[in-house]
């Protein structure tokens, strides 16, 4: 198990803290497992600074997969994706 720290913005940040939003997109540039801790640390995009208020989650669950996987991929460039939470 490890501990991983991404930067988040307020907007989100929120929704988070709240339990509105219990899911993180992310871009696979970093190891990541089910288990590891994911420290998620509010970022102020116009001071360029740490808020101080973090959010640490363990992970349950990941799906990695790449745009090909869904056969579709001029579609999904064209129209984008939904994440569903439910």
């Amino acid at each position: 198990m490890k501990t991983i720290k991404k930067k988040i913005w307020t907007e989100y940040f929120e929704l988070i803290e709240s339990g509105k939003k219990r899911f993180e997109l992310r871009l696979a540039d970093f190891d990541i497992k089910e288990g590891d801790i994911l420290i998620l640390q509010e970022w102020n995009p116009d001071t360029k600074e740490y808020t101080g208020r973090k959010i640490e989650k363990k992970i349950d669950y990941i799906m990695k997969f790449n745009l090909d996987d869904f056969g579709q991929k001029e579609e999904i460039e064209k129209r984008g994706l939904y994440m569903i939470q439910f």
